[in-house]
Parts: C-alpha cells; sequence; structure tokens
C-alpha cells in the first residue's frame, strides 16, 4: 500500500518510496521500516508513529507539528549516527519510549514538544527552538523532557525556561548558558554537566544528583530550590570544609 494522508500501514518495508513533498496528514504507520530516508517538504502533520524503524535518515523542511512517535527507533547503533532534522515544525509533537541517540536537531521549532522515556545520548540541539516565534520575539518556552537520558547531548545556550525535565539524566551534558530559571528539575542526575553561565533561578533540583554543582559559575541561581540531605553537596563543591563536630 502506498502512504497516503490518512492512510493506515502495517508492516512495510518502505526503504524505497518516495518521501519528497508527500502529503501524509493523519497517517498511521505501524511496525514498518525506513533506512536513509529523505525527507524533504513532507506533511506529516497529525501522524503516528508505532514501533517504526526510521534509521539513517535526514528530514529537511518537515512539517510533524503534533505528530506522534512510540516506541521508534531512530537511530543507526552501528554507526553511532542519529536522525538528522533541520528546519523542522514539530509543535506539539510527542515522542514516547523512543531511541533518538545521537539525533542532531538543526533550527527546528518545538514549542510544547514532549520527549518521554526517550534515549537522547549525544543528541545535538542546535538552534532549536522551544517557544513561539512572535514577530522578531518568541514566547516563554513550553517543552517536557521526562525521564530521559540526555547523557553527553549538547544543549548549550537552549531556552528551557518552567520547562519539566523531571527525572532526566544530563551526565557530562553541555548545558552551558542554558536558561532553566524554573524549570522543574527534580530528580535529575547532573553529575559532570556542564553549567557554566548557566541560569537557575527558581530551578527545583529536589533530589537531583548535584555532586559537583558550582554555585559560583551559574549565572543566576536566587530561588534555587533543594532538599536538606543536598546542601553539603553544594558546600562541598564551594570548598567549604563540612565538620560534624
Amino acid at each position: 500500500m502506498t502512504p497516503a494522508a490518512g492512510s493506515r500501514i502495517v508492516g512495510e518495508d518502505l526503504t524505497g518510496f518516495d518521501w519528497a513533498d508527500a502529503d501524509l496528514t493523519d497517517a498511521c504507520f505501524v511496525d514498518c521500516l525506513a533506512v536513509g530516508a529523505q525527507l524533504t517538504s513532507v506533511i506529516l502533520q497529525g501522524a503516528r508513529f508505532e514501533r517504526c524503524r526510521l534509521v539513517g535518515g535526514r528530514w529537511a523542511h518537515v512539517d510533524a507539528r503534533e505528530a506522534q512517535f512510540e516506541r521508534c527507533v531512530l537511530t543507526d547503533a552501528a554507526a553511532h549516527r542519529g536522525l538528522e532534522l533541520a528546519f523542522s515544525r514539530l509543535e506539539g509533537a510527542r515522542f514516547l519510549g523512543c531511541d533518538l541517540g545521537f539525533a542532531r536537531v538543526d533550527r527546528c521549532d518545538l514549542y510544547d514538544v514532549a520527549f518521554e522515556d526517550c534515549d537522547l545520548r549525544g543528541a545535538v540541539f542546535a538552534g532549536a527552538m522551544f517557544g513561539r516565534r512572535l514577530g522578531r520575539k518568541a514566547s516563554e518556552p513550553k517543552a517536557a523532557f521526562l525521564r530521559c537520558n540526555l547523557s553527553l547531548a549538547e544543549l548549550r545556550g537552549v531556552e528551557l525556561a518552567a520547562c519539566a525535565l523531571g527525572g532526566s539524566l544530563f551526565r557530562e551534558t553541555d548545558l552551558a548558558g542554558a536558561n532553566l530559571e524554573g524549570a522543574d528539575m527534580t530528580d535529575c542526575d547532573l553529575f559532570g554537566a556542564g553549567l557554566d553561565g548557566a541560569r537557575l533561578a527558581g530551578a527545583d533540583l529536589r533530589g537531583a544528583e548535584i555532586s559537583g554543582l558550582d554555585l559560583v559559575r551559574l549565572a543566576t541561581r536566587v530561588g534555587l530550590k533543594i532538599r536538606p540531605d543536598q546542601q553539603h553537596l553544594l558546600l562541598a563543591a564551594l570548598g567549604i570544609d563540612i565538620r560534624l563536630d
């Protein structure tokens, strides 16, 4: 069956399908395979992908607003290569339990995007926009990274203020200059994360792994929330000798 708007495709190998300029609005793909797919100017608005393998591909100028990807693999694990996604619209898109390791998300609109229980290790978000575009300005960002693996990812300078990041792994993640003010970062693992110049005022870090977090290197920190049992970690990072006697 040839994919089309509103169609339901189950168990097909779509590697040879010509995706260019296709209108696949509200299409549903289940247990499908596509290797090296080049999606250019494709409309995937409202489309649904379940348990699909979409590996080694590049998507450019794709409209995937409110699309949903559930338990999909978008990483070529053998080549350590992820999906290349550029100049695309993903407002309101949902990724649930997906493998997006080593993905490169370049200058895409990601307002209200949600990643839940996803593997995003080594992913690069370059110029990603998590707020709506309002002329020359952008609205407050809205996004969720819940219980995701973002180890070794690059999120330098991202705007994720007041966003939901709870339970995610940020081990050795580059968050330098990121705006995380007011973000929910409860139970996150920030061990080894690069946070130089990051803004954490009002962020909720209760239950988070914050060993080595140097408050002096942050751009903002007023109102940062932690639990009483975490304070010794911050003091130790400042070089304060903590004694019980």
